[in-house]
């Protein structure tokens, strides 16, 4: 079938499908070659009526011509809607040629406009097919004004009445606007139909490494769950020991060990909360600056003096604290500071029913080709394995609450992500208003 040209698609993806569309045409075009030949060979020798062979086989001429020219094409050449708009207006001069010189708007072939017209409307972008519509009912027009009479035998040649030829330029024109009407509906609805798909199944393999993580971080948290409860265990009874409790040194140093032993355990229950896992820790009731207070609190302990927090206009509502969205807001921290950030702004204000948190940091920013794909997962400039994990669940995270993550790149130098989720995702009740 033939190739629709979606707008806004990759440029791989609409140059592949502009050339099997053009490939199309031109196995069109060789069959309309033969059948006019034949045709024309056919009247002009077969019924004896004398056409002007040679201008006629000089437009058939064109046409084989410009079939050559597409065959020697370059691969590497971008095939966009312009050159089949170039394509299809070059059939229809020359099939205007051969209308010209062979009755205009009475011989029946005229209304293989209309086939120009559908092709048109498949193929080209919907101004495009305005423009093919328009193209050829002005053409037909101009061929039921002008043209070389067809020298038929006196006993089959007759003239139709200036209503008839008119009426057939109504009934051609309005047949075209109702093709193209329709045909970029139905074309239209196919292309929304395929991107909702294509999202579905980017949604299904996107959920799909959802699960692994999941399962792999499942899987370390029971492996490390284990060894961290003994080292607890164990630094607990070093504690009481006498020599311990008579050296501050070593006290000192065992009590750095147990902060960090709790610290593991809390980057295992974040690794949880961000792959998806339920540990079974009841939701608290906090308000929102007290919820990005203690993120950042506990966030500037391992990077301090970065960032800079701006509550705008908002109020202080009542939310129930998500650990998820919190463990999404670090991991864009993280990945800021991971891009050679040394200042981090985040904003966070009210848009409608909307909680945005903006995040802004001063470093080098996104790579034009990662910034298109930001949120889906391995989409990163640090070349090792895994990364690029962090906008991606953060992105889940996100989608799950019904909200949205955006990125750009700050003019001048640094990078801006963009969170969004409803209140009402958030809000203890009675606080969304």
């Amino acid at each position: 079938m033939l190739t629709t040209q979606p707008s806004g698609a990759e440029p791989p993806t609409v140059t592949e499908a502009g050339r099997r569309n053009l490939r199309l045409l031109v196995q069109l075009r060789w069959l309309a070659v033969g059948g006019q030949l034949a045709t024309i060979l056919g009247v002009h020798y077969g019924l004896d009526i004398h056409l002007p062979l040679a201008p006629m086989l000089a437009a058939l001429g064109l046409l084989v011509v410009l079939n050559l020219l597409t065959l020697a094409i370059p691969k590497r050449w971008p095939i966009t809607n312009l050159h089949l708009v170039a394509s299809l207006i070059v059939d229809v001069t020359c099939l205007t040629i051969q209308l010209f010189l062979s009755g205009g708007a009475t011989n029946p072939f005229a209304s293989l406009f209309l086939l120009q017209v559908v092709l048109g409307a498949i193929l080209l972008e919907t101004w495009s097919s305005w423009a093919m519509v328009a193209l050829t009912s002005g053409l037909f027009a101009g061929l039921a004004v002008t043209h070389r009479p067809l020298p038929l035998p006196a006993l089959i040649a007759h003239s139709p009445s200036p209503a008839y030829v008119l009426g057939s330029w109504f009934n051609f024109t309005l047949t075209a606007v109702l093709i193209v009407l329709f045909v970029t509906r139905v074309t239209r609805n196919l292309r929304e139909r395929d991107s909702h798909l294509a999202e579905l199944r980017q949604r299904a393999a996107e959920e799909e490494h959802i699960v692994r993580i999941g399962l792999l971080a499942s899987g370390a948290a029971h492996e490390l769950g284990t060894p961290l409860a003994s080292l607890a265990v164990i630094l607990s009874d070093w504690k009481n020991e006498p020599a311990i409790a008579r050296s501050p040194h070593l006290a000192a140093e065992v009590a750095d060990m147990r902060a960090e032993v709790m610290r593991c355990k809390d980057i295992v229950s974040g690794v949880l909360f961000a792959a998806g896992e339920v540990t079974g820790e009841a939701p608290a009731r906090t308000t929102l600056r007290r919820f990005v207070d203690m993120l950042l609190l506990a966030w500037s302990r391992i990077h301090p003096d970065l960032v800079t927090v701006d509550y705008g206009q908002v109020a202080d509502w009542a939310i129930i604290a998500d650990r998820a969205l919190g463990q999404a807001l670090t991991n864009t921290l993280d990945n800021a500071v991971e891009a050679g950030a040394s200042r981090i702004a985040l904003t966070v204000d009210r848009e409608g029913a909307d909680l945005v948190l903006r995040i802004e940091d001063d470093g080098h920013g996104f790579p034009d080709h990662i910034l298109a794909h930001v949120g889906k997962p391995y989409q990163s400039s640090k070349a090792r394995p895994g990364s690029g994990l962090g906008l991606f669940l953060s992105n889940n995270v996100l989608r799950t609450l019904g909200g949205t993550l955006r990125a750009m790149n700050l003019p001048g130098q640094g990078a801006g992500i963009t969170m969004r989720v409803p209140l009402a995702a958030l809000a203890a009740e009675g606080e969304t208003s």
